[in-house]
This record gives structure tokens, C-alpha cells and sequence, in this order.
């Protein structure tokens, strides 16, 4: 696990790909977080053409895919739906910062393999979801509605997917218009077998009052991971 750089050998002028390839040497898998988006993907396919071909598993890379993520939240999902006819069908409303969310980013595409799956996407506009994303779901068919209005998608969600505002990758930016969920908003709105989930850490966009609350499904997802 490097933490730092300056601990390795490319505060000696080693490339991360060769420091990739050294670490290659002594496992049988690497999985891999990254800040740079693509990375992993782009490693892969270096080990994929040495005589050391070795998986790499992708647990976050940058602003851009976190399928480790998606996958823990997916099943999730199936679980709290078991009784309910599963996945398919649901309305699953993303809320938060989405444009750089790379959680969301990969379970929206991960939903494309479910029928009748219709995606909400909620956020300020400097923080919504990415074209690339609705490219995705335009090619795959998926239904999905993009707003700014919190309060009209909450009765119809199965699942709420709150996400916390990334200001380390931004700072200073403004939240004004950021969605945010209460315990009172759940009571008012919210349907009885709805589920609410955040990939954490959490920020005020979900006060401690909905812990208690039943539907949230958040510490749950995290022992699932």
C-alpha cells in the first residue's frame, strides 16, 4: 500500500507503471485505487501484454469508475428488494454531486442490466450528471430523467443514492442548491419500502435523525462491503 510516493522508488524517477509491473512481481492479484482516472484500465492492459499477466481489479480510479463500489451497492439493492420483486422495475434516484461522483458513475451503468430500471438524476447543473453517463444509457435503452427538483422524484423512488459534495476537488465552490435529506422530508415524502443509501463519508446532505429511520440502508451497505 503506498501511500506516499516520496516512500517508493519514483521519488527516484520510476514511472507508476514500472512501479505497477515491480509490485506485479511478488502477487497474484493487484488491486488498485488510484486519484488518476483510467489508470487501472491502463495498467491492466500493460500486464496483459508482459509475461506476467496478473489481474487488476479496479477499487476506484480518479472521478471516473468505482465498480468495486457498484457491486457491493448492487447487491444491496437486490437484498432490500428480495421481497419486493428485485431490482427491476425500481426507480433509483441518484442525488448530490454527480459530476464528479464516480460511485454513481459506475452503478448507473451497472442498472443497464436491469429491465425496467428508470434513473433519476438530481443535482445543482455545475453538479449533474455527465453527458458521457447519458450516452451510456441512451445506447443501452435505460430511461433516466435529469432535475434539479429533489422534492418531486422523492415519492416516486424505490431507492435514493445520496452522495456528499466533493469539495477536495474543488474548493471553495459553492453548494447553494445542494440537496440535502431530513428525517421530516422521509415522513412526508418518502415511501414505506423506499431504501436510502450513500457510498459515505457523508456530509450534511443526510442529518444523523435519518439513522434511525428503518429505510436507511447506508451502515448496512457499508458491512456489505
Amino acid at each position: 500500500d503506498v501511500r506516499d510516493s516520496k516512500t517508493s522508488s519514483e521519488v527516484k524517477g520510476e514511472t507508476p507503471e514500472d512501479t505497477v509491473r515491480t509490485f506485479s512481481s511478488y502477487v497474484d492479484m493487484i488491486i488498485m485505487r488510484h486519484p488518476v482516472g483510467g489508470f487501472a484500465e491502463r495498467v491492466a492492459w500493460m500486464l496483459a501484454h508482459t509475461n506476467r499477466e496478473i489481474p487488476v481489479l479496479n477499487a476506484g480510479s480518479g472521478a471516473d469508475q468505482h465498480p468495486t463500489q457498484a457491486l457491493l451497492d448492487v447487491y444491496t439493492l437486490e437484498r432490500s428488494f428480495e421481497r419486493l420483486g428485485g431490482i427491476e422495475g425500481k426507480n433509483i434516484v441518484f442525488v448530490g454531486d454527480l459530476a464528479r461522483g464516480r460511485t454513481v458513475r459506475s452503478l448507473a451503468w451497472l442498472l443497464t442490466l436491469f429491465e425496467g430500471v428508470t434513473l433519476h438524476f438530481v443535482a445543482p447543473p455545475q453538479l449533474q450528471i455527465t453527458q458521457d453517463i447519458l450516452d451510456q444509457l441512451d445506447a443501452a435503452g435505460t430511461r433516466y430523467e435529469v432535475t434539479q427538483d429533489f422534492n418531486s422524484v422523492m415519492p416516486l423512488a424505490d431507492a435514493i443514492y445520496m452522495t456528499r459534495a466533493q469539495r477536495e476537488r474543488h474548493t471553495g465552490e459553492s453548494t447553494v442548491g445542494y440537496p440535502r435529506l431530513s428525517r421530516a422530508l422521509m415522513k412526508s415524502e418518502l415511501l414505506k419500502d423506499a431504501r436510502v443509501m450513500h457510498p459515505l463519508p457523508r456530509g450534511p446532505e443526510i442529518t444523523v435523525e435519518v439513522d434511525h429511520d428503518p429505510r436507511a440502508m447506508y451502515w448496512r451497505q457499508e458491512r456489505n462491503g
